[in-house]
């Protein structure tokens, strides 16, 4: 029997699950996290409201409560992701189970709207999901797409890759506008040089997946995008999920749908 989320959180609360999550908890969102100081948060929560695309919020914590109430109550941000990274000036320092001994009274928990709670609904109208058939983490590139600035934060969208049968990209289309939430429909279709991607095979984040005759490279905004952006934004301490390793809210995918 499928596990809930829940039961899954404790699992990797445990330190029993420490692998990525596509594909787990299949009808229930996942979330992208990023943490940060409050000195830091208005500035973040007007960069993501400047850019829904890829930082669509689902939940902000208060400062120094690590429980997002609005998806998940009783959760722990900082136990219950797989893995961990940390940034410190810009520079990744190392990825971690748990972010407990960084977190402070000062902390403030954003979570942000994950690709993978779309995927069920692709899978359900039978579009195959690369990844989750070879069993690896969604391949994700940094972008020449520009975000718009707030205070110190800029940079540049980072997008996830699906290879989609050719018939299909209406389809996919249409499925996956449906969770604007959940970064929405596609920002690139086919043209991966367009959007600065000069090779599919080699991805900046994730596992390459396999591209068949007949199918067309499909680019979606990503929610790896605020790592990118804290490369070139430097704040002094940002905490993430490690990509592909996300946070199973409570929230159905449907909860997320607008029609």
């Amino acid at each position: 029997m499928d596990e809930s989320p829940s039961q899954v959180r404790q699992r990797i609360r445990a330190g029993l699950y420490d692998g990525q999550t596509s594909g787990m908890c299949h009808g229930y969102a996942q979330a992208n996290l990023v943490v940060l100081s409050k000195e830091y948060a208005l500035d973040f929560l007007i960069f993501c409201q400047r850019n829904p695309k890829p930082c669509p919020l689902l939940d902000i914590t208060e400062p120094g409560d690590p429980e997002p109430k609005l998806i998940a109550k009783g959760a722990d941000i900082r136990t219950d992701i797989p893995k961990y990274r940390f940034y410190k000036k810009g520079r990744l320092v190392g990825e971690k189970d748990s972010i407990k001994e960084e977190w402070n009274e000062n902390m403030i928990g954003f979570l942000l709207g994950c690709s993978f709670t779309f995927e069920n609904a692709l899978m359900t109208a039978g579009i195959p999901v690369r990844h989750i058939e070879e069993n690896h983490n969604v391949p994700m590139y940094i972008t020449n797409i520009k975000c718009k600035s707030a205070g110190i934060f800029h940079g540049p969208m980072v997008v996830s890759m699906r290879p989609i049968p050719k018939d299909m990209i209406i389809r996919a289309v249409q499925v996956t506008s449906r969770f604007p939430q959940v970064h929405g429909a596609p920002v690139c279709i086919g043209d991966p040089e367009a959007i600065g991607i000069n090779d599919v095979a080699r991805p900046d984040f994730g596992d390459p997946s396999t591209i068949y005759d007949g199918e067309v490279p499909v680019f979606w905004a990503c929610g790896v995008t605020p790592q990118a952006v804290a490369m070139e934004a430097q704040p002094e301490i940002m905490l993430t999920h490690a990509p592909g390793n996300m946070f199973i809210s409570d929230k159905k995918d449907e909860d997320y749908s607008v029609f």
